[in-house]
């Protein structure tokens, strides 16, 4: 036996026989502190990293305020607290090289700490400040937002960038998801610190908060400073994020003319919400599949430099395709080609195991850290209301089965919308909302 395929059996059987909970001491657990959920994940290091969610994200403002919610985050940390200037601020936590900042997504804002167990004591209050005594000094807050700003400009001239939020506008158009949390330039120049602080005050309540804790700290502990820190924190209406399915009924072709040296195409349909049947099984149908788009598209074709197909998660899950070329009519003939060919044939059984095999390397890799421990709580949780499925994943992803996953790309593939950025002179729109994928594209019944 050739010693590599002997190495991919033992990475095989490392992985199958494997148990994502054998490393720790303990098992993970939840609490509920004055009202909020608490999720502990014991490390079984000396390493304290602390998660702290507000659900909502794109549901939390109108699209006229799309980036308010970035903003506030960012002036948590970088515009100081009501016992601390933005400089004291930030020299206490460099004094113990520790981590704390935010970032807002569709979904949710979050805060983070990252420190060693020794200094717990000296970061958790500095936390604590930041989230429940933000100083929004009008100043500094006028510092972070021409520095947001310029990133809005640095962002809109990167293509890559720059198509994404053109293919949420065009395929979102008049949804929460089409709202960029990022927000605009016109929006952002507009912001205030008093108005940001108004509405931070406004979602910073119990009701939407979740807190997840990647550390050996005694549950007592724990307990006594979440309870401490959400003492002055509101209880607020009950929130529930909303899940939206995505459907396409039929293909269309947007096209915006930009001075490229090549052309940008990005097509956007349907994926299963988190929480279905369907989910796991279509994850790894899209990974498979970005497999043979890269080989087909470049490879077989030199179509473009690093043709792209991924499974956006969220609460608006959707399949997403993207290309930089100079011939996007043929492009789009070697995508209908390869998409009916997968309808038609499915995937092969070593496929599906081998990307099964590579989903949970990546799995076990990425969880290596207590930061990436707590993101995959905090998504499991906030996507899927159940934090559980992190733990469970392995175990759900070994039980997929060939069928499965073919059936889960032919169930949500179908109509796609199109959205093009370059020279309108060198794509046929025809080609892209009269193709293949008009055969045998069936609804997904929701």
């Amino acid at each position: 036996m050739k010693k590599r395929n002997l190495f991919a059996l033992l990475v095989m059987a490392a992985i199958y026989n494997a148990n994502p909970a054998s490393a720790q001491d303990k098992k993970p657990y939840e609490t509920t502190v004055s009202g909020v959920k608490v999720i502990v994940q014991p490390s079984g290091n000396d390493i304290v990293e602390i998660q702290t969610v507000i659900k909502g994200g794109v549901e939390n403002y109108p699209a006229e305020k799309a980036g308010i919610e970035t903003m506030a985050i960012s002036a948590l940390t970088e515009c100081g607290t009501l016992k601390h200037s933005k400089n004291d601020f930030k020299n206490a936590l460099d004094k113990v090289s520790a981590e704390l900042w935010g970032y807002d997504t569709k979904e949710y804002a979050l805060i983070r700490m990252n420190c060693i167990k020794s200094d717990f004591e000296t970061v958790w209050p500095l936390y604590a400040e930041a989230i429940t005594q933000p100083a929004f000094d009008a100043k500094e807050f006028e510092r972070i937002k021409q520095d947001a700003i310029n990133n809005l400009k640095s962002n809109d001239a990167q293509p890559d960038a720059a198509i994404d939020k053109y293919a949420d506008k065009i395929a979102f158009a008049g949804r929460d998801y089409a709202k960029d949390p990022d927000g605009k330039v016109d929006i952002i120049s507009k912001l205030t610190a008093a108005e940001t602080k108004a509405f931070y005050n406004k979602i910073l309540t119990k009701s939407r908060l979740v807190i997840v804790v990647v550390a050996d700290l005694p549950k007592a502990d724990i307990e006594a400073k979440v309870a401490a820190m959400l003492a002055g924190v509101k209880a607020g209406a009950p929130f529930e994020a909303k899940k939206s399915f995505f459907r396409v009924y039929k293909n269309t072709f947007s096209a915006e003319k930009r001075d490229l040296a090549t052309n940008y195409v990005e097509g956007i349909t349907s994926g299963p919400a988190p929480g279905t049947p369907d989910y796991n099984a279509f994850n790894v149908a899209m990974r498979i599949f970005a497999n043979r788009h890269f080989l087909d598209v470049r490879t077989n074709n030199g179509l473009s430099y690093a043709p792209q197909a991924w499974f956006n998660t969220g609460n608006t899950a959707t399949a997403r395709f993207s290309v930089s070329t100079t011939q996007p009519d043929k492009y789009i003939a070697v995508f209908d080609k390869l998409v009916d060919k997968v309808k038609t044939d499915g995937f092969t059984k070593e496929e599906v195991a081998n990307k099964k095999v590579e989903y949970l390397t990546g799995f076990y890799y990425k969880n290596e850290t207590n930061q990436a421990q707590a993101a995959a709580l905090v998504s499991n949780e906030v996507l899927h209301n159940n934090w559980m499925r992190s733990v469970t994943m392995v175990d759900d992803i070994k039980k997929l089965t060939t069928d499965e996953v073919s059936n889960a790309f032919r169930k949500y593939i179908g109509n796609i919308v199109w959205v093009y950025q370059g020279d309108p002179t060198k794509v046929s729109p025809l080609l892209f909302t009269n193709g293949t994928l008009n055969k045998g594209a069936a609804p997904v019944s929701h």
